[in-house]
């Protein structure tokens, strides 16, 4: 695991773009501003790219990368087309599958199950209906929390663009996969939820 993921905040700022089809985020240290990681999606296909564009953006697949600011690789997403539910993939920098977030049926603003590799449950996700609040938590208690950062009202009436705090609890170990997992799913609620 890249030793960025130590961190227990992060700022997540949602690249503006009036007419995009791919989704771009960059990640930063919220306390001195420095850029940490980016997030990238590489590899649109034009029937992708033409999707996004309809009401069927939340069905079309996604694979985001994330990089650190040197380029190196820390985890990458993956989604397949999906119809009524989702099921994001997460690799680590080293390609290999450590997780997956499922999504839960009739779930207005997000409930995920958080799984390993062998689709054990790790811990869930739940958001909040009223509010840009997702909280992770397992049988212990809280172990992150994503929440929206307000930006002003004409960047919140005319882009689709959201800047997130992730919370990460001191009490979740440098080297506990759950700290990817919870870096995955700010991206992955952006990308169902809020475009």
């Amino acid at each position: 695991m890249n030793n960025i993921l130590n961190k227990n905040l992060f700022l997540i700022k949602e690249h503006v773009g009036i007419f995009k089809a791919a989704n771009a985020y960059n990640v930063y240290d919220p306390g001195t501003n420095e850029l940490l990681m980016e997030c990238r999606e590489p590899n649109l296909g034009f029937f992708t790219k033409l999707f996004r564009f309809t009401k069927y953006k939340r069905m079309t697949p996604f694979e985001v990368v994330i990089n650190d600011k040197l380029g190196r690789p820390v985890l990458r997403l993956s989604k397949n087309v999906s119809y009524f539910t989702s099921t994001v993939k997460v690799y680590d920098d080293n390609e290999i599958h450590i997780g997956s977030f499922k999504q839960k049926f009739f779930s207005l603003k997000g409930k995920f199950d958080v799984l390993d590799q062998q689709e054990q449950s790790l811990c869930k996700v739940e958001g909040k209906w009223i509010s840009f609040e997702y909280t992770f938590s397992d049988a212990s208690g809280k172990l992150g929390l994503i929440t929206k950062k307000w930006m002003g009202l004409g960047k919140e009436l005319f882009t689709s663009a959201d800047n997130y705090i992730i919370n990460i609890e001191p009490t979740v170990a440098s080297n506990d996969k759950i700290r990817q997992m919870i870096l995955a799913a700010s991206i992955t609620v952006d990308m169902l939820y809020h475009e």
